[in-house]
């Protein structure tokens, strides 16, 4: 009841289509279109393909009024219903039936190869949807009476996440000091505890130049003390150590 109340779709249309009587089958081999009497048809009009349902229908109308003039339900393709004949691609075998009970075979023919290939096309995509629904009308009902998983945490029940690839920071590491200015060894001639010999009596003092070679000289000496202002602040550092080399003490050593 309910597929004679679900829609009714048009599947496919083919303005051309002829009707032949066609003489008992002789054998089991199957039906030849060569047997026919192919240039004086029976009927010539419109086919139209519907499927209701599960169901398709192969209606012959005129073409013009659009008045029945045969049915004939299929039920499954390939089937009883439609045979292709064994010499060509363009005809086939139908049984019709009035709604009463009665069926008869009839041929039915298109002009035209394409039309045919639509034919068999607007069947086999019908028959393929209705064998899908099939096949997913019993996975739900599978489904549904499958019991249902309960994936919900119990009382007092816990997950424990563990996250990986997460390296701990080490707290006591840090970056390395930078090392404090480079300090020099004292000049030669200076004495090991650190100090250096103090510049000659009369000896002028000159400000404080800042250069590289100054700083060398006055490393560890007091902050009024300078080396004279000379081109040669070697030539007096050897002349002070001069002077100062008869009054060696135990200690101090000696630049020669």
């Amino acid at each position: 009841m309910a597929e004679d109340n679900s829609y009714e779709s048009i599947l496919c249309v083919k303005p051309e289509v002829h009707v032949y009587r066609i003489p008992p089958r002789a054998s089991n081999r199957g039906y030849r279109a060569a047997d026919w009497k192919l240039d004086e048809p029976a009927w010539s009009g419109r086919m139209k393909i519907t499927a209701k349902g599960k169901l398709a229908f192969i209606k012959l109308e005129d073409r013009n009024t659009g008045e029945l003039f045969a049915q004939a339900a299929v039920e499954q393709y390939p089937g009883v219903t439609i045979e292709a004949v064994t010499d060509s691609s363009r005809y086939f075998v139908i049984q019709i039936d009035d709604g009463k009970g009665r069926h008869a075979f009839i041929g039915v023919g298109f002009a035209d190869r394409g039309d045919s290939f639509d034919f068999n096309v607007a069947l086999q995509d019908h028959f393929k949807w209705v064998k899908q629904e099939g096949e997913l009308a019993k996975l739900e009902a599978t489904q549904s009476n499958a019991p249902k998983l309960d994936l919900s945490f119990k009382e007092g029940q816990t997950i424990k996440i563990s996250i990986g690839n997460i390296k701990k920071k080490d707290a006591g590491a840090g970056k390395p000091r930078p090392a404090v200015g480079g300090l020099l060894p004292p000049p030669p001639g200076g004495k090991v505890g650190g100090s250096l010999i103090p510049p000659p009596v009369g000896q002028q003092t000159a400000p404080l130049v800042q250069t590289n070679t100054a700083s060398l000289l006055e490393f560890g000496s007091p902050v009024s003390s300078a080396p004279p202002a000379s081109s040669d602040l070697w030539g007096d550092f050897a002349s002070a150590s001069s002077n100062s080399s008869k009054e060696v003490k135990s200690g101090w050593v000696q630049f020669s």
